[in-house]
């Protein structure tokens, strides 16, 4: 039987060693209040819409264009195009529930559909008529949907390395296609449906995770800073919004876009390197939305208007008919995919 007592000595060697590690990797919640200090703007405001209040910030003025941010993210992924559009148009970002210093949802309204209507609510609270979307990742999708809706609203979009493609063989999104082309290859989404681990992330959410998605999701992982990195690091660790990140993955991923309605405006900027959702995604959409104007930029990754904020903000002020100098821009790196 001495096989059973040493079984016995490293079944506990384990759990003892499990509970190290747990104790480690424990993170409490960040109060409210505390994030707010560190991460609110001169230009932030706190909007009630349908019975939420949403972070948002407005800069400039002109025709007003929504920048709508992806998962995992926050309306700061925007800091530099909202920078450098304001002479130009009134730029209004916003934090989804879920995210950011919104914080969660207690109806838990956290769909590409949800996030939609909140965004026509949003534009109905500020007085806006009509206006411009872009969006990045699960933002694109949101942009889409809000265009399928709305389609009377909406001036422009741009789709910024966007979920959401359909699947091949129809132009209407099921929820399995939304599943299949909004995962990609994305690990920490695979991580956050496990019915285990996914309760483990309520509790213990070391930083190196965050390093390791911010690596994932750059094409120049030397781009990636320790402050970004600790940004999206706490946000995340804003009280409530772990729990709404796990009900929202958990939820179906449901959508009701209806590209045949997509005809205004559209250019598709995409990353190269985007491990997330592969630019195979972005021809995709390029097939379904033919007026729509594809560019590819080399060398960039998931989230192009963070990492490569001058040449994406100059290709999209462009493309709205704005004349940049390109004496104030870097030298572009980019393949593009005329229509």
């Amino acid at each position: 039987m001495i096989w059973i007592k040493r079984l016995g000595i490293g079944l506990v060697g384990i759990l003892v060693l499990l509970g190290i590690l747990l104790a480690v990797a424990y993170r409490s919640d960040l109060s409210s209040e505390a994030v707010n200090e560190k991460y609110l703007t001169p230009e932030s405001q706190f909007i009630v819409v349908n019975g939420l209040r949403v972070h948002v910030r407005i800069l400039g003025e002109g025709e007003p264009v929504f920048l709508l941010h992806g998962s995992f993210a926050s309306l700061h992924t925007w800091d530099a195009w909202q920078q450098a559009m304001r002479p130009y148009y009134q730029t209004i970002s916003l934090d989804f529930p879920g995210h950011g210093l919104t914080g969660p949802d207690s109806l838990k309204r956290y769909g590409i559909i949800d996030y939609s209507k909140l965004v026509q609510a949003l534009a109905k609270e500020l007085k806006l008529t009509q206006y411009h979307v872009a969006g990045n990742s699960m933002g694109g999708a949101v942009a889409m949907q809000l265009a399928s809706d709305y389609p009377k609203n909406i001036l422009s979009l741009n789709l910024i390395d966007a979920a959401g493609a359909p699947a091949a063989d129809t132009l209407l999104m099921d929820s399995s296609a939304q599943k299949k082309t909004n995962s990609g290859g994305a690990w920490i989404f695979q991580v956050a449906r496990h019915p285990i681990f996914s309760k483990l992330l309520v509790f213990c959410t070391p930083k190196f995770l965050f390093k390791m998605n911010m690596k994932q999701v750059y094409g120049d992982t030397n781009k990636v800073t320790d402050k970004v990195t600790t940004r999206y690091y706490e946000l995340m660790l804003r009280e409530g919004n772990r729990q709404a990140t796990l009900d929202r993955l958990s939820q179906p991923r449901t959508s009701n876009i209806h590209f045949e309605r997509l005809t205004m405006p559209t250019l598709i900027l995409w990353g190269a390197e985007d491990q997330w959702i592969p630019l195979a995604q972005g021809k995709r959409l390029q097939q379904v939305l033919p007026e729509a104007n594809l560019i590819v930029l080399d060398g960039v990754g998931h989230v192009p208007m963070e990492e490569s904020p001058t040449e994406t903000v100059s290709e999209y002020l462009s493309f709205l008919g704005v004349e940049v100098r390109k004496s104030y821009l870097h030298p572009s790196n980019q393949v593009a995919y005329a229509k």
